[in-house]
């Protein structure tokens, strides 16, 4: 009777602690987006909660020990703000507002579209005040602990990138049309520890990863429109890199999302605004990094890729969802979902992946090898943002609200 209670309060134990999951980074754990299920109820007309967030943004909230990260910036564009919201409720719990100025974006980018990092004890924003990029650290109460100049950006579409946090070193990946770096900061002092000057070519968004596996040091994987590199996270040491080299006559593409890791493949996707798409899957294990296989087109420019099973699911810009072959590429199914433009990244809930439109259109579909046709529904306002999932709950940033759905 004693092992039998033991073994029911490690179940309940190992139950709760996948159901408090934070969320603590753009796209959740590590990047992956990805959170244990199941899917929480997606009912519009009746989400838990719904409240209105000042002024505007497409970053996404982050979540962590109950609370609610998201950055905005006034209207007029002002004004930064950092808020903190009660998940339980959407209240507001405290803002934190910064000076800044307005400049020229891409219509779908806003003055506020980076993602906050935590972990558990500080938070990290990168902000933009219309010329200079910095990284800024604050407690939990929203006190400024240290802040540190990216230095300028200049970019035709404005910035957008997102820090992340590992092992007490804040990341930042600032990579514009005319300079790329890779910088890393200790976490309680703000003191440089490593930078890592790249090659630079179009400005790209993309957030570094910590790549882990069985026997092997812990890697920081990057990739940009000029190489997919691993990095010692400590250092800054370069341990390989794949350099895209891009055909005569091609403009080479800019990345957004980052690289994923799956089937014991790295796979990269990048492209433009003018509709030109390529993804690449390399092998790391290579002894030199080695081109498995390539895509060129029908897969995103935006949206993050998800990994389930050795294979792979995306939403293209376009709406057409894809399930593939991690190991070749290979796609195993492609239906049109959306007759709209989709900006925002897809997550994985359980066997399920909720992704959303521009327009607003929700859409629940399995994770599998075989098509099954989704469920879909309206939020009812734009959604530019990738949702964030957290004690079994969803929260999703429209253009004007944050909704939450869950019990």
């Amino acid at each position: 009777m004693i092992r039998v209670l033991f073994l029911s309060a490690l179940t309940l134990a190992f139950s709760l602690t996948l159901q408090a999951a934070d969320w603590p980074r753009f796209r959740g754990p590590n990047g992956s987006g990805i959170a244990e299920g199941p899917m929480p109820t997606i009912d519009p007309k009746s989400p838990l909660w719904k409240v209105e967030l000042p002024g505007r943004g497409a970053g996404s909230p982050i979540v962590v020990d109950g609370k609610i990260y998201v950055q905005s910036a006034s209207t007029d564009g002002k004004t930064r703000i950092l808020l903190c919201l009660n998940a339980a409720n959407g209240k507001t719990e405290w803002t934190k507002e910064l000076p800044g100025d307005t400049a020229k974006t891409h219509a779908k980018n806003t003055f506020a579209s980076g993602t906050p990092a935590c972990d558990g004890k500080q938070l990290y924003c990168s902000w933009w005040d219309g010329k200079v990029v910095s990284l800024h650290t604050y407690d939990l109460t929203g006190k400024e602990l240290w802040q540190a100049s990216l230095g300028n950006y200049i970019s035709q579409h404005g910035p957008g990138f997102s820090p992340m946090v590992h092992d007490g070193i804040v990341f930042v990946n600032v990579d514009d049309d005319k300079h790329a770096q890779l910088v890393a900061f200790d976490a309680k002092t703000g003191a440089k520890k490593w930078f890592a000057d790249r090659k630079h070519y179009r400005a790209c968004y993309s957030t570094p990863f910590i790549l882990e596996r069985p026997g092997k040091p812990a890697e920081l994987l990057l990739g940009t429109t000029t190489a997919i590199t691993s990095y010692d996270p400590t250092t800054g040491k370069v341990n390989w890199e794949y350099a895209l080299v891009w055909p005569k006559g091609e403009m080479p593409l800019r990345v957004i999302g980052h690289p994923v890791y799956a089937a014991g493949l790295l796979v990269m996707h990048c492209g433009d605004g003018g509709g030109s798409r390529y993804t690449v899957a390399i092998n790391p294990d290579a002894k030199k990094p080695t081109k498995v296989w390539e895509l060129k087109k029908e897969t995103p420019y935006v949206p993050c890729l998800l990994v389930r099973d050795n294979r792979l699911f995306w939403i293209g810009d376009k709406g057409i969802a894809t399930c593939a072959e991690a190991k070749t590429g290979k796609a195993l199914w492609a239906e049109r979902i959306f007759d709209a433009d989709v900006t925002s990244s897809p997550v994985l809930i359980g066997d399920k992946i909720l992704t959303i439109s521009e327009r607003g259109s929700v859409a629940i579909l399995k994770a599998d090898k075989e098509f099954e046709q989704p469920t879909i529904v309206q939020l009812g306002e734009g959604v530019y943002a990738s949702p964030a999932v957290a004690d079994g709950k969803v929260f999703i940033r429209g253009t004007t609200h944050l909704f939450c759905f869950g019990k």
